[in-house]
């Protein structure tokens, strides 16, 4: 096991998300606002690294509140090991802010940029940019959201029509790639990454469609983003890793360091 230097160490513990084209970041000196209108899904849309005395939690949240329900966007509030005060997601029951029901938890893993990665030999397999052209960048999106979601491939996951918008938000973030895996020009597979070099990648979107588990496209991918960190001079690839997918990544090396912990807020979002 490639040992992880404190660069990568320090890069998986305390990245924070950034301004870029669609990702608007709000900092205070209490807790950091992200918010990406064409992702109006809690996640992408986060309040976290709060930090603040005790007396001063509720005022927190509804600042907090105040400032994203203009965009009706819902949000998730993210708690890391250091957040301020240590019972704050006590304060966030009592304001009716509950832990999120697809997985409550996550570990914050890295692999450093020098661990030998082997990939089975997969019969058809191509990885390809999905940033290349539109096409590409939607067949990677409906992996996704088969995958995550259980939304059949190709159906209209993009009712608000933003697609093309993230697509052209994702080409110019200069750091940022998307991959999609295909096997016999198959969509089966997609992720994605974001190069902080020479700190590290943070990936996400780690997605194997059902009919294409178990052949080691997950790996694949996983591989091919390691590449990518390796030749912009990465210290290495830092992701939070849920339940299903810590497993995996920890077979691909992975080691935990940390993690974060997940709360949904609807308030911000209302009809």
């Amino acid at each position: 096991m490639a040992a992880v230097s404190q660069t990568l160490m320090d890069f998986g513990r305390n990245h924070r998300q950034t301004s870029s084209p669609g990702v608007e970041v709000i900092v205070t000196s209490r807790y950091q606002i992200a918010l990406v209108p064409d992702f109006p899904i809690p996640g992408p849309n986060s309040v976290s690294w709060i930090r603040c005395p005790a007396d001063e939690a509720d005022d927190v949240i509804r600042e907090a509140r105040a400032t994203i329900t203009p965009r009706n966007l819902p949000v998730t509030w993210v708690l890391d090991p250091a957040t301020e005060p240590p019972d704050f997601a006590n304060r966030l029951a009592a304001h009716g802010i509950q832990p999120d029901t697809h997985g409550e938890e996550a570990t914050v893993m890295v692999l450093p940029v020098e661990t030998p990665l082997e990939v089975p030999a997969i019969a058809g397999l191509v990885i390809r940019d999905a940033l290349e052209d539109f096409a590409l960048f939607k067949a990677a999106e409906d992996v996704a959201a088969e995958a995550f979601a259980g939304i059949a491939f190709g159906e209209n996951v993009d009712p608000s029509g933003t697609a093309e918008r993230r697509f052209a938000n994702h080409r110019a973030t200069e750091n940022r790639s998307a991959l999609l895996a295909t096997i016999a020009g198959v969509p089966a597979g997609s992720g994605s990454l974001t190069v902080f070099a020479p700190h590290g990648a943070m990936i996400n979107g780690g997605a194997v469609r059902p009919q294409f588990r178990g052949l080691g496209v997950y790996r694949a991918l996983v591989a091919a983003r390691l590449e990518i960190a390796r030749s912009l001079g990465a210290a290495g690839l830092a992701v939070w890793g849920g339940s299903m997918s810590a497993p995996i990544l920890a077979r691909c090396g992975f080691q935990p360091i940390s993690w974060r912990r997940f709360y949904v807020d609807w308030s911000t979002a209302p009809r």
